[in-house]
This record gives C-alpha cells, structure tokens and sequence, in this order.
C-alpha cells in the first residue's frame, strides 16, 4: 500500500481527517487540481506532486479517522499505512502538517478523548514528533470562526501546547482559509523548518 511515492529525498506531508480540506490545500500550494469532494474518503492512496528539476515531493496523505460508508477495517488500514509510511520516510519528511477544521477541531477531539482514547489528530501530531518530524498544526476553515483567539487556544491546549496560540505562530500552528488561498502562516511555518533542515531552495513553493 501507499507505493507511488517519486523518488525524492525531500518531502513535506499533509495528514488530517478526512473532510478537513487537505486536498484543497494542496491545490493552492502546488496550483494542481487534485480529486476532492464532500464524501469522506475521496483520497485512498496519497496524493503526490514532485517538481521535475527539483529533488522535493510534497504528499497529501489519505484522511484518518471516522469516514461515513467506510468500513471499520479499511479506516484501520488506511491509518495503519498511513503510520508505516511517515516511519519509513521519516528521515525524508522535512515537515508534517497536521491539517484541522478550525470550527470543529476542538469538538472532535474532546468527543474522541477518553482513558483508553487518544484522538487520530492529536496521536498523529505527537507520532510526528516522536519520528523527529517537525509539526505544524495548520488550522482551516477560520473564516468561519467566531471566537478565534479562544478557539485557537483551546487547540493549542488538547494538542500540549501552551497558551496564547500566539507563541506558537511561525512555527507550529498555522490558522489559514485555503479555499481563498489565506495560506501565508502556513507557508511561514514551513520555510521555518525547511530553514532549520537547510534546505532555503524550497522556499519558492511556499
């Protein structure tokens, strides 16, 4: 599974649930049309867009987490592949950007948090880290917040990091609208790392 990947040793990752605008993210950074839609799972297989001249791919993952008229087991084995690829391009990955609904992030997570329970997007955000991958939480949809230094708080807050989400602007969380191209925070995040990873050559795609 997940076997298209170009042959590219630098790499940036999109990941999130399924419906959180991945794929239109990934059309305002790469000006390519890739498949969306409003049926949840639309993206099996990862999306990838490779620049000929350049040694760099960027990837959108398939959505994780609950997908209406997706069966338990395919969701578990798109997650499963989804797990094995970041581990198996870790040393590749440059920076994963962890893709939320910024009105419905916090309420999903607390709907999923539990003693046995971590939610998908908060595991997968600290499973990134754990593979030393730098993070960046980009936050969607913030058009239609109302309350965005709260809501934006209270995600810093399920994800471990401490409030005012201000201090962590730059670098790892990133509110943006990608359906009116608002991406500049994200694109600020990125560079941040690919700075860090010395690889300045790529700031022209973000």
């Amino acid at each position: 599974m997940f076997d298209t990947r170009p042959e590219r040793d630098a790499e940036v990752v999109l990941l999130g649930r399924s419906n959180v605008g991945k794929s239109t993210l990934m059309r305002q950074i790469t000006g390519h049309t890739f498949d969306t839609g409003r049926k949840p799972g639309v993206t099996r297989e990862p999306n990838h867009y490779d620049w000929a001249p350049e040694d760099f791919v960027i990837t959108d993952l398939p959505g994780f987490g609950f997908m209406s008229g997706v069966s338990d087991d395919v969701q578990d084995d798109i997650k499963t592949a989804i797990v094995r690829y970041l581990e198996t391009y870790a040393d590749n990955i440059l920076c994963g950007v962890v893709v939320l609904d910024g009105k419905a992030a916090v309420d999903i997570i607390d709907r999923h948090s539990g003693p046995d329970e971590v939610p998908h997007a908060v595991e997968m955000f600290g499973f990134l880290r754990e593979l030393g991958i730098p993070a960046v939480l980009a936050v969607n949809k913030m058009d239609k917040v109302d309350n965005r230094d709260e809501r934006l708080d209270a995600i810093c807050e399920r994800f471990g990091l401490l409030p005012p989400w201000k201090q962590w602007e730059g670098e790892t969380l990133a509110p943006i609208v990608a359906k009116t191209g608002r991406i500049d925070t994200l694109n600020e995040a990125v560079r941040h790392h690919l700075h860090a990873a010395k690889r300045d050559d790529l700031f022209k795609f973000f």
